[in-house]
């Protein structure tokens, strides 16, 4: 019997928002859920510790930056990324797919492999999906990404229909070679932006026996009413039992728009990046910390937030981001993974309540307050 299984408690009446349980051998990730994004093994700036204190029930490792460094060998013989990093909830790692696109300076992509010279040292490196999947194994973790072919946005029809026919190739190779029964494959569903070819995508990666599915190559630069439409043109295709990814999502108002077409897990690292830059994320949308309006602001980051940021003033933390003091993005961190821990919370509220579409106007209405022209934010 498989050690994992999604358990889809409500739909809510008006929406494709769901509820539901993701079950994995680290335990229960409550859905719809966000998972920060701890790439190299740890979510930058944050203990492991404050990460579970913001109420984060699974966190994402990268197969690519880990295999570089410290070498996926090396965290095995560490006792796994759980141990490594003493996270003792469920973990997704990423294939390497997207940083191969994104991060090397040379990516050459075959019906083999995709080759790539290292960011680090610059040496050749051949990543398969075989080996994709022999690295996730290694590392241990709950989830494992099945290696797919991303591509840049726009592209010509023809190359999107080759990426998105070599993700599915990909796909089942890495589920005939995957040898662990403690670590879910969640397949990528491809396709660009055009609607037949993510429906084709979704038809054939679901005949296969995955146990997740994921929605890939959005969140790159689309128009946002692009990626709303896309994915749920995706999510119409996906079996309803079975948890809903979307990578690489993103704002606050993302989220909720993709809840609302069927999306269960997210992740980004809009938070802690936004955080190291002094931007919070708050219900009146988001708050500049550096700007001189807040030099002597006693309240605040965000008026009933329980995070440890918000126990200290709008003005000392501007400080600390003046004085260049780590404390400042540390905190301003810590308060991101909050708002985004509460916003998911409240959203499965909402849902079991069948009132999600009230609430998701309620939180847009509140954070388009912040864009009256004037407001000092």
């Amino acid at each position: 019997m498989s050690q994992f299984h999604f358990d889809l408690q409500h739909r809510d009446a008006a929406t494709g928002a769901r509820r539901g349980v993701f079950v994995t051998p680290h335990g229960p990730v409550q859905t719809p859920g966000f998972m920060p994004v701890g790439t190299q093994g740890t979510v930058k700036g944050v203990t492991i510790d404050q990460v579970a204190a913001t109420g984060a029930h699974m966190i994402l490792g990268n197969t690519y930056h880990l295999a570089l460094r410290p070498g996926h060998e090396t965290v095995r013989r560490l006792g796994g990324l759980h141990a490594m990093c003493g996270w003792e909830g469920p973990i997704l790692t990423d294939s390497g797919g997207f940083q191969v696109f994104s991060l090397g300076e040379i990516n050459k992509v075959t019906e083999h492999a995709a080759t790539f010279r290292s960011h680090i040292d610059g040496r050749i490196v051949e990543l398969t999906p075989e080996h994709s999947i022999e690295i996730q194994e290694a590392l241990g973790s709950d989830v494992a990404m099945v290696l797919d072919h991303v591509i840049a946005l726009p592209a010509d029809p023809g190359a999107v229909t080759d990426a998105m026919e070599r993700s599915i190739r990909w796909a089942k190779r890495c589920l005939e070679y995957a040898n662990s029964d403690r670590q879910a494959k969640f397949a990528i569903v491809q396709g660009g932006l055009d609607e037949t070819l993510r429906a084709q995508c979704a038809r054939e990666l679901t005949s296969m026996d995955f146990d997740g599915y994921a929605v890939g190559g959005l969140s790159v630069g689309e128009e946002p009413s692009e990626m709303y439409r896309v994915t749920a043109a995706t999510t119409e295709h996906l079996p309803a039992d079975h948890p809903r990814y979307l990578m690489g999502v993103g704002r606050p108002i993302d989220l909720l728009e993709n809840v609302a077409r069927g999306i269960d897990l997210f992740d980004c690292v809009m938070p802690t990046r936004n955080g190291r830059n002094s931007i919070a994320f708050t219900d009146a949308g988001p708050v500049k910390l550096r700007n001189a309006v807040h030099r002597e602001d006693r309240r605040p980051v965000e008026q009933g937030c329980p995070c440890i940021a918000c126990r200290h003033s709008r003005g000392y933390i501007r400080h600390l981001f003046n004085a260049g003091e780590m404390l400042g993005p540390i905190l301003l961190s810590i308060h991101n993974l909050t708002y985004y821990q509460r916003l998911m919370a409240e959203t499965r509220s909402a849902i079991e309540a069948d009132r999600f579409e009230e609430f998701r106007r309620e939180k847009i209405a509140g954070w388009d307050s912040a864009k009256t022209p004037g407001k000092a934010t």
